[in-house]
């Protein structure tokens, strides 16, 4: 919220101080390579043997709520905005469809809520991202074909998909035991060993890149192949990439603010994108979600609390920029996809900002309540050891 409102002071439409184009390919790089690092950070720290006992909730979240909150979303975009390809609806979802944990600290951060309510959002917000970003892709590729040639891009985008994916497995793994190797040897410092996993996750990117393949599919699979080739022996080599990563938002954010909200003010004649926003951050997210955890023993109250609490961050501002990019090349509408991507992170932004101290907290209160009160056995219990804090709000650094 800070930078943010920071961005807007700073930008054209307030002091005038930050002069940014959005289309510029530096605006779009920094962009690109913060997702890349958030990715591969992210990936790279997955404890499968810690989460084996919600690995039940996490494949709910991600294998069948991330997937019908992407079609609920297009959907929903192509009856919201009828002049819209289906295509571009689609990838409207696809873009908001990932959730970003830092916007919800305060509620991954509070002992109040308990710990495997918490894992799970960490977990749903550290990989859905990475997930989402082959659907993202896809929707691009067929939003910017012309008539005719959506096999042709189609076809082109699977190929990119599937070079990095190749990419990343190569990078990753390789990189990770020639990393174990050096330290078995004692070949490496501390500080070398940080430098080395920041030149691994942006390696993969732009390798991928070079290759022809997709550079966040890339390090997202470097992030999970490191990952399981160091057995989690490098945790502290990934912090300085951690803390770039941190940096990089924080630009990414002041350039939000400066351009996309100041954009959003000057032309709000159109209250179709609020409309889709308020949809997005509400039924769009939090059906699938119910859906999902039907049978999963979860009290309503916690499907309610995790299904609102899934803001919307980084990921679809750099989706958002990516796309718009494209669109623009192609000769596409933009001013639709632009504003209800602007409109739908900034309500988030303040929405979740705003709640998640005081629902944390109630939620916390009813949890305890209904401890004391009732002799069944509470899933959301399951696990007492608490979460270890951290300077980052990934998931893996609280699971």
């Amino acid at each position: 919220m800070f930078f943010v409102l920071a961005g807007l002071l700073l930008g054209p439409d307030v002091l005038g101080v930050l002069h940014i184009d959005i289309e510029s390919s530096t605006i779009r790089q920094l962009a690109e390579l913060t997702l890349a690092l958030v990715l591969f950070t992210d990936a790279s720290t997955v404890d499968v043997d810690r989460l084996r006992r919600d690995a039940g909730l996490v494949g709910r979240l991600l294998g069948i709520g991330l997937l019908l909150t992407i079609t609920a979303g297009g959907l929903v975009a192509w009856l919201v905005f009828p002049e819209l390809p289906v295509a571009t609806a689609l990838l409207i979802g696809a873009i908001l469809a990932p959730t970003d944990a830092a916007l919800g600290l305060p509620v991954v951060a509070n002992p109040a809520v308990p710990i495997r309510v918490r894992r799970i959002l960490n977990v749903e917000s550290g990989l859905n991202d990475g997930i989402a970003t082959p659907f993202v892709i896809l929707f691009i590729s067929l939003a910017t074909a012309t008539r005719g040639s959506e096999g042709i891009h189609l076809a082109d985008a699977v190929e990119e998909i599937a070079i990095a994916i190749v990419a990343g497995v190569v990078v990753g793994a390789v990189g990770g035991l020639l990393l174990v190797a050096a330290d078995r040897r004692r070949l490496t410092s501390e500080l070398s060993r940080q430098i080395a996993v920041l030149a691994l996750a942006l390696g993969a990117y732009v390798v991928s890149l070079t290759l022809g393949g997709n550079g966040f599919i890339a390090a997202f699979v470097a992030g999970l192949a490191f990952g399981a080739a160091t057995r989690k022996g490098e945790e502290h080599a990934e912090e300085f990439s951690e803390v770039a990563g941190i940096l990089l938002s924080i630009g990414v954010w002041l350039v939000f603010g400066a351009t996309f909200v100041g954009a959003l003010f000057r032309d709000a004649q159109d209250v179709r994108p609020i409309v889709y926003a308020t949809l997005s951050l509400t039924a769009i997210r939090m059906v699938p979600v119910a859906i999902s955890m039907v049978g999963s023993g979860l009290a309503l109250q916690t499907v309610v609390f995790v299904g609102w609490f899934g803001p919307r961050g980084l990921a679809s501002i750099v989706f958002g920029l990516l796309a718009l990019d494209a669109l623009t090349e192609s000769g596409g509408a933009t001013d639709v996809l632009a504003r209800t991507v602007g409109w739908t992170v900034l309500l988030s932004v303040v929405a979740h900002g705003l709640t998640a101290n005081p629902l944390a907290a109630r939620y916390g209160r009813w949890i305890e309540a209904r401890q004391r009160t009732t002799d069944e056995h509470l899933p959301e219990l399951e696990e007492r050891s608490e979460l270890q804090p951290s300077a980052r709000t990934t998931w893996s650094r609280r699971t």
